[in-house]
């Protein structure tokens, strides 16, 4: 685990020690435990490699980087954990491949050497990575299927910057970039981060997950790069007749799932929200380390009753026994404010809610216990049908299928189990509203997010449940969710791990019939089943969910009231460049905090992701060009 970071060149000799070096001291909170580089000409291109590093797995200095291949033809830099690398170790050597160390890295990077691009569809794992071949004049970036580690490029005819965090690019390019108008917008609007593989700042992108970019280093005076697919998640439903789901399997793969996560040579921990996904993470950790080995459980808790996750972390921590220790991290309207801009900073974009900041707090005291890798049950509710939504999307395809008598029988069985859909809120549908039909009294778009480039297209389709789920996958929940994990957790150097995105799970669960993810009344019912012997009842069949759930919105309303007023009153970087209309946002604030609850036409996220972005701009004001 550690922040990666390099540069290409191509044309006049430039020297690119320096950037590299300020790309690596802004990442430096990604890995304490060492500091590398890498520079040389290939082909018609000059070519820099950086790494910081967290030491998890060999914490000799034989695990640094860049890593070289014997010969010195190949070098390495690498994000991530290949979970699998055991395996393939032995595969390898079985093949006469010759290994100097115990560490993951150089895994890596003998089997691309073996076996090239292809070795990205036999790593089991996340990561992202550079790797050049001098001889062959080749350099791959390439990222994990569900892009759990993160990797930022930027790409001219001449050059291209890469890096794991977007500050990276900022400050190695030594250039202003324009603000993305449409991310904003659809920010705004959705609370996206990372979608359709564009970040706020015009010309530094994703790379998408499953992905691998192929760099040609020619005497040909530009760059020339490829971009190709090594993975495709399952989409076409299986067992619709009603032959039944293997839950055996489902929870084979689970329980190994956990287990190839736990090879660590430092300790490991796990989030427990009180929820079924994160219970399982932790009794799957049991069930692999023994009755009696120690459980290190991190947890976050409200004072308020109404959202308190301590009755069911109690249960849960009374159920795994003696061996379990709870550290329970309070979050309060004074941490959301203390740590806000300083989470803004370390998410380089604007953060989704006051929850992430919850996580940011929690890190921070993983790493004052000393606990360097976290499993955590991130992933769950987008595999396994999680959200309610998904009961809607459900009935949907029941009845354009024409399927009514089912879809009235769903419905009495979310009655009779005490569930009701969400009622459709304004607040809520109008996320799903184009911007220019979004009601004059709640825009608060300045001048330059109301072009036609900053409509946002919001895709989705007549699909059935498996489509949206990948979706969230690939575009809605799960990438947004996946920023701020990477960086809330890097910001003090801890390594989050994700059971439930291991590709076999995801091959085995995704494609199954909706009827086995909702059914009876309950959501991730065919996972519920499979895990039923390993958690309490109450928790494997817990009515409701709540995560890190908070009392944000009467935070904005009450406790954050004389901090909000004071930035709505001040000079608004965003109002300056057009971004937001400052009026009509102090005005909207005024009418929610007036309203009662949250279930008017102003919304939470109407408030927080506005205030947010314009602590993102005050932040990153040096690096853009908001003018253009």
């Amino acid at each position: 685990m550690c922040g990666i970071a390099g540069v290409v060149s191509v044309g006049p000799p430039r020297l690119l020690d320096g950037p590299l070096k300020n790309m690596l001291q802004v990442q430096g909170h990604r890995g304490p435990d060492g500091r590398g580089s890498w520079c040389g000409a290939v082909g018609g291109s000059q070519v820099a490699l950086g790494s910081v590093r967290l030491a998890i797995l060999d914490l000799s200095d034989a695990g640094l980087q860049p890593m070289q291949s014997p010969s010195g033809r190949q070098v390495l830099v690498y994000n991530g954990e290949i979970y699998n690398y055991r395996e393939l170790r032995a595969e390898l050597q079985g093949r006469g491949v010759h290994f100097h160390t115990q560490c993951d890295t150089e895994v890596v990077l003998q089997a691309l050497a073996f076996w090239g691009e292809s070795a990205f569809e036999r790593f089991n794992g996340m990561w992202a990575l550079a790797w050049l071949d001098q001889d062959a004049g080749v350099l791959l970036l390439s990222r994990d299927r569900f892009g759990v580690k993160p990797l930022y490029w930027h790409l001219t005819a001449d050059h291209c910057f890469f890096a794991s965090e977007i500050k990276g690019i900022l400050v190695g390019s030594e250039q202003r970039f324009n603000v993305n108008r449409t991310a904003v917008a659809r920010y705004l609007q959705q609370a996206q981060l990372d979608a359709q593989d564009e970040t706020f700042f015009a010309g530094i992108e994703v790379l998408p997950p499953a992905h691998f970019v192929r760099f040609e280093l020619r005497n040909s005076g530009h760059l020339v790069a490829s971009r190709h697919r090594y993975w495709t998640a399952p989409h076409e439903e299986i067992l619709r007749d009603g032959t039944p789901p293997d839950f055996a399997a489902v929870r084979g793969t689970f329980i190994d799932s956990v287990r190839l996560r736990l090879r660590s040579d430092v300790p490991v921990g796990v989030l427990l929200s009180g929820g079924v996904d994160s219970s399982a993470v932790a009794a799957a950790m049991q069930h692999v380390l023994g009755r009696d080995a120690e459980l290190q459980l991190l947890s976050v808790v409200s004072d308020d009753p109404r959202f308190s996750e301590t009755r069911f972390i109690e249960r849960m921590t009374t159920f795994l026994g003696g061996a379990a220790r709870g550290c329970r991290v309070r979050f309060t309207a004074e941490d959301a404010f203390r740590m806000l801009d300083q989470a803004i900073w370390f998410n380089d974009e604007p953060l989704p809610s006051l929850s992430s900041v919850a996580h940011y707090l929690l890190m921070q005291r993983a790493r004052d216990l000393g606990v360097k890798v976290i499993l955590c049950g991130q992933g769950g509710d987008e595999l396994l049908c999680g959200y309610l939504k998904y009961w809607a999307f459900y009935l949907q395809s029941l009845v354009r299928s024409g399927h009514w008598g089912t879809g009235l029988r769903v419905l009495s069985e979310l009655a009779a189990r005490g569930t009701a859909l969400p009622e459709v809120q304004l607040s809520e549908a109008k996320r799903y509203l184009p911007p220019w039909l979004v009601p004059k009294q709640i825009d608060i778009r300045g001048p330059r997010l109301r072009g036609d480039e900053c409509r946002v297209d919001i895709g989705l389709g007549a699909g059935g449940v498996v489509e949206r789920q990948l979706g969230d996958f690939y575009r809605f929940s799960l990438p947004a969710l996946l920023h701020y994990e990477d960086r809330m957790s890097m910001a003090f150097a801890r390594e989050i791990r994700l059971p439930y995105l291991d590709y076999r799970l995801v091959n085995m669960v995704l494609p199954l019939a909706p009827r086995w993810k909702m059914r009876a009344g309950w959501s991730k019912w065919v996972f519920r089943k499979a895990m039923e012997a390993d958690l309490p009842p109450e928790i494997v069949w817990r009515r409701d969910k709540q995560g890190f759930a908070n009392p944000q919105s009467e935070w904005l309303k009450r406790e954050l009231r004389p901090q909000i007023e004071a930035l709505l009153r001040g000079d608004m970087v965003t109002a300056t460049h057009g971004l937001l209309d400052q009026s009509a946002l102090r005005r909207r604030y005024e009418a929610y905090c007036r309203a009662p609850s949250d279930r008017g036409s102003i919304s939470f996220k109407d408030i927080f992701n506005p205030i947010a972005l314009e602590i993102w701009a005050r932040q990153f004001d040096r690096f853009l060009s908001l003018d253009a």
